[in-house]
């Protein structure tokens, strides 16, 4: 039972790292910008979510109508900058970290490198949860699976019917033969990186509704969020979702059976099973889908 419960958390946990890897995979498929500042902007807006829950007492899932529009034109200003200076590929890899350290350290002058929670005065969702039978479903793991599933899934939806979306898809598959029929790639990057900028804002409320923040908090995201995105396959938003459940169930299962300290073996692990037998991820990529 204990291990079940562990799973089932896990998997709703894992809610959390999928919409932490759902932007970083669509801008990698289709403009092919590693953007590791990515994270810096989820840091970004698990502090915002702290200061503005904790100097205004707003719900802290009603501090997104005022993180999310910062957000969403940083994130376009990224990728404007990263299409205006040409870099791509390892180019954006090494601007991106650079670009993150600058906001940890600028994270670090705000609030500096003191641990920062959310009071639960303030935080209806740090405690409590839904119980079935035995098993107890915690709030926040609640939220973060409703958010990734309702935004993963839209966002699957508007690649698939919408002509923005299919642009994109166009875009990622042939950029020569996109451009020849009218696709402005500029726009559409704005667009994309605006709205990882948004769903970075959305991560980092989530992440700051059961955890502690402090400005090198990133750096223990890189493992997890890279593993989703491999295993879910580059630019496959329906894969970063299931990738993000499995490594979820995973890291619970093994937190419980073994010790939270094997984690990282098994999750690195699983890693390079899925490099040797799925180069490709566990799910067929076709442009970001």
């Amino acid at each position: 039972m204990i291990t079940f419960q562990a799973a089932l958390t896990g998997a709703l946990t894992g809610g959390l790292y999928a919409l932490m890897a759902a932007a970083l995979s669509a801008t990698w498929g289709v403009l092919r910008v590693i953007n590791l500042a990515h994270f810096g902007l989820i840091l970004a807006g698990a502090y915002l979510t702290y200061q503005v829950t904790t100097s205004w007492g707003l719900d802290p899932i009603l501090t997104l109508v005022v993180t999310v529009p910062p957000l969403f034109l940083a994130g376009a200003a990224l990728q404007g900058a990263y299409d205006r200076l040409g870099v791509s590929g390892f180019g954006s890899l090494l601007m991106s970290f650079g670009l993150l350290i600058i906001v940890i350290q600028v994270a670090n002058n705000i609030w500096t490198a003191d641990y920062r929670r959310l009071d639960p005065a303030v935080n209806p969702y740090a405690t409590g949860g839904l119980s079935i039978g035995r098993i107890v479903l915690p709030t926040s793991t609640l939220i973060a699976f409703g958010f990734a599933v309702v935004l993963i899934g839209g966002g699957y939806l508007a690649l698939q019917r919408t002509f923005l979306g299919r642009a994109m898809r166009a875009f990622a598959e042939d950029r020569m033969v996109a451009a020849a029929f009218g696709i402005d790639h500029r726009r559409l990057g704005l667009l994309l990186g605006g709205l990882g900028g948004a769903s970075a804002a959305v991560a980092g409320m989530i992440f700051a509704l059961s955890n502690s923040i402090t400005p090198t908090t990133p750096y223990e995201w890189f493992g997890t969020v890279f593993a989703v995105v491999i295993l879910g396959g580059i630019g496959n938003l329906l894969g970063t979702l299931v990738a993000g459940i499995g490594i979820g169930v995973l890291s619970g299962v093994v937190s419980v059976v073994w010790s939270p300290s094997t984690e990282p073996f098994f999750l690195f692990l699983a890693i390079i099973l899925a490099l040797l037998l799925r180069p490709q991820g566990l799910f067929t990529r076709q442009g970001a889908r």
